[in-house]
C-alpha cells in the first residue's frame, strides 16, 4: 500500500474533487456577486458531511445545515400574508366593478322603460306633448324675465317702495284675470263650434278644446251660446251635456252654436287646435265644423263669481 493509500485511511485513493469554477482562462470568476469557490460543493446541504473525519458524529453545524424550524415558520407566515394582501386587493376591485355594473344596468332599465312608453304613444299624442312643452317653456321664460326685472327694481334703493307697490298691483291684476274676477282684453282667437245634422256638439269636445287652448298658453277664456249668454271659463269650470244639444256650463244652460273667446298667442293656439287627431279633426269626424278666427282685440267680459271656501286655507 502506497503512501497515498495510507493517508486516506481507507486503503483507497482519495477521489479528486470537482474543479472550482474559474474564469475563461482559468482565472477566478470576475463577477462581483460570484460565490466563494470554497463554499461551492457538489453535495446538497443534506448530503454535505459535517466537520470531522466523516465517520464520527458531527460536533457542530456547518454552512450547509438547514435553518431552524422558527425560521421556516416565519417564512411560511410571510408568504401567506403576501397572498392575503393580494387577495384583499383583488376582492376590493371586484366589488367596485360589481357596483358600477349594477348602477349601469339600473340606468339602462330606467331609460328603456321611459323610451318604451314614448314609443307606444300615438303620433297625435306626441305632437300634442311637444306643443305643450314648447308653450310651457315659453311661459316659464317670460315669468323668469319678469321676476328678474322685479327683483332688480326692488333692490334699486329709492325706487324700491314704488316698485313694490307697482309689482303688487300687477300681480293682483293677473290673479284677478286668472280667477275670472276681472275682465280682460288682448289679442287672441274666436273658436266657433257648429254642430252637424246627425250629432250635436258634446261637452267632451268643448272640454278638449279648452284643455288644448290652456296647454297652448291661453290666459283668459269665456264661452258664449246662441242666445248671447256667456260664462267665464276658470279652473273650476265644468261642462255637461244638456237637452236638445245644449250645454250646461257651471250650472248655466247654453244653446248652440257655441263660441269660445280666448286671449293668448293666436298662432300657437291655432296650431294646437289643428294638430292631427285634435279638436278640429274630432268635431269634423262627428259631422260638425270648427271655425277659428284671429282677433286683434279679443274681449273677455264675463265674470266668475267666486265661491266661499269651506275647507281650503292658506298656509301661514
Amino acid at each position: 500500500m502506497s503512501d497515498e493509500h495510507t493517508e486516506t485511511g481507507t486503503g483507497w485513493p482519495q477521489p479528486a474533487g470537482p474543479d472550482r469554477p474559474d474564469g475563461p482562462a482559468g482565472e477566478p470568476d470576475p463577477r462581483p456577486d460570484a460565490p466563494d469557490p470554497d463554499e461551492l460543493s457538489p453535495l446538497s446541504p443534506q448530503e454535505r458531511p459535517a466537520d470531522g473525519d466523516g465517520d464520527g458524529p458531527s460536533t457542530g453545524r456547518g454552512e450547509g445545515v438547514p435553518a431552524s424550524p422558527a425560521d421556516g415558520v416565519a417564512a411560511v407566515l410571510g408568504a401567506a400574508g403576501a397572498r392575503l394582501r393580494r387577495f384583499s386587493s383583488a376582492a376590493v376591485m371586484i366589488a367596485v366593478l360589481l357596483v358600477l355594473l349594477g348602477f349601469t344596468l339600473a340606468v339602462q332599465l330606467k331609460t328603456t322603460s321611459t323610451d318604451s312608453a314614448l314609443a307606444a304613444a300615438r303620433q297625435e299624442d306626441l305632437v300634442r306633448i311637444l306643443y305643450d312643452l314648447e308653450a310651457r317653456e315659453f311661459r316659464l321664460r317670460q315669468d323668469i324675465a319678469a321676476l328678474e326685472e322685479s327683483q332688480r327694481q326692488l333692490r334699486s334703493g329709492e325706487q324700491g317702495r314704488q316698485a313694490a307697490l307697482e309689482e303688487a298691483t300687477r300681480r293682483a291684476d293677473e290673479l284677478g284675470i286668472l280667477a275670472g274676477s276681472l275682465p280682460a282684453r288682448g289679442p287672441g282667437l274666436a273658436v266657433r263650434f257648429q254642430a252637424g245634422a246627425a250629432k250635436p256638439i258634446s261637452a267632451v269636445r268643448v272640454l278638449d278644446a279648452v284643455q288644448e287652448l290652456r296647454g297652448a298658453g291661453a290666459e283668459a277664456m269665456q264661452i258664449s251660446g246662441g242666445d248671447r249668454a256667456s260664462v267665464r271659463i276658470v279652473a273650476s269650470t265644468f261642462f255637461l251635456n244638456g237637452e236638445s244639444g245644449s250645454l250646461i256650463v257651471d250650472g248655466r244652460r247654453l244653446t248652440g252654436p257655441f263660441v269660445i273667446t280666448v286671449i293668448g298667442d293666436a298662432s300657437t293656439m291655432r296650431t294646437a287646435l289643428n294638430i292631427p287627431g285634435g279638436v278640429v279633426a274630432q268635431v269634423a269626424g262627428d259631422g260638425g265644423n270648427v271655425t277659428v278666427e284671429d282677433r286683434e282685440v279679443a274681449e273677455v267680459s264675463a265674470l266668475h263669481v267666486p265661491r266661499p271656501l269651506e275647507h281650503a286655507r292658506p298656509v301661514a
